[in-house]
């Protein structure tokens, strides 16, 4: 079924977590090392604008359907960081905005490059840029909201649980969208199939890679992936990848799970 961009525009809305016990929290505190987690999940959330803004630079921002999903995309990743924010401020971790702005120019030159890059590989790429930004938008979804469900049943905190499956219900339409675009644009293109195909096996990483130091990364995968049903929960993944045309076999959750130790 294809996914309907007017219908979700229309009921995009802000997470919600106003009529949860988030008090509780100071009385039950999550373990160290949940919050670890969660505050990787903040800044990847607020990282977001980031990435919208990258995108901006590339044949996808030019098609309607694109534009209006990545407005409301950014929209609701910024109040799951906000949410998230909002737990870790209850255990007194801040989340301030001028330390994500630090981050940001911690990175220096890469992150000035990036919207470049991104201009210059869609110009040589040119209209199946597209089929491939859907395919690795699939990819980074799937991770998403495998990482929030994991944690809800990780932490066994009803609360918290609550929360994570709201925005990973949020994150699921997300999913709709990349899979259904990535689908039908690389069934049409041989050329995007072999161009997704080597960015994801050579480029891709754990969302959050490219932006937080190697350990943080680590622990992360590994609370959420490491074990047997976390490596389930990244096959999985793998598996929904490489049900894309063209992409059959890749692992690359696996493989990047593998390469840190996890």
């Amino acid at each position: 079924m294809a996914f309907d961009v007017d219908k979700y525009t229309a009921t995009s809305v802000s997470v919600n977590w106003d009529d949860l016990d988030l008090e509780r929290f100071r009385e039950h505190p999550l373990p160290e090392g949940s919050l670890r987690t969660l505050r990787y999940m903040a800044d990847v959330e607020y990282h977001t604008v980031c990435y919208t803004r990258d995108l901006l630079t590339t044949p996808s921002h030019k098609e309607a359907e694109m534009g209006a999903f990545m407005t409301m995309w950014n929209r609701e990743e910024f109040w799951h960081g906000e949410a998230l924010a909002t737990v870790l401020g209850i255990h007194g971790i801040v989340v301030d905005f001028d330390e994500l702005k630090a981050k940001r120019l911690k990175l220096g030159w890469r992150d000035k490059l990036d919207p470049i890059k991104q201009s210059v590989i869609g110009k040589v790429v040119g209209a199946d840029f597209v089929a491939v930004h859907m395919a690795w938008g699939a990819a980074n979804e799937w991770s998403a909201i495998t990482a929030y469900n994991r944690m809800a049943a990780l932490e066994e905190d009803p609360v918290l649980a609550e929360l994570l499956k709201r925005i990973a219900k949020q994150e699921a339409r997300h999913v709709a969208f990349y899979t259904s675009q990535a689908r039908d644009r690389l069934a049409k293109s041989t050329k995007a199939q072999k161009f997704a195909r080597f960015a994801l096996s050579n480029f891709w990483a754990p969302v959050g890679s490219s932006i937080m130091e190697k350990n943080e990364v680590k622990h992360v995968m590994g609370h959420l992936m490491g074990g047997e049903d976390g490596r389930k929960a990244a096959r999985k993944i793998d598996t929904a990848i490489s049900g894309l045309p063209g992409l059959e076999g890749l692992t690359i959750v696996d493989d990047s799970l593998n390469a840190l130790g996890v």
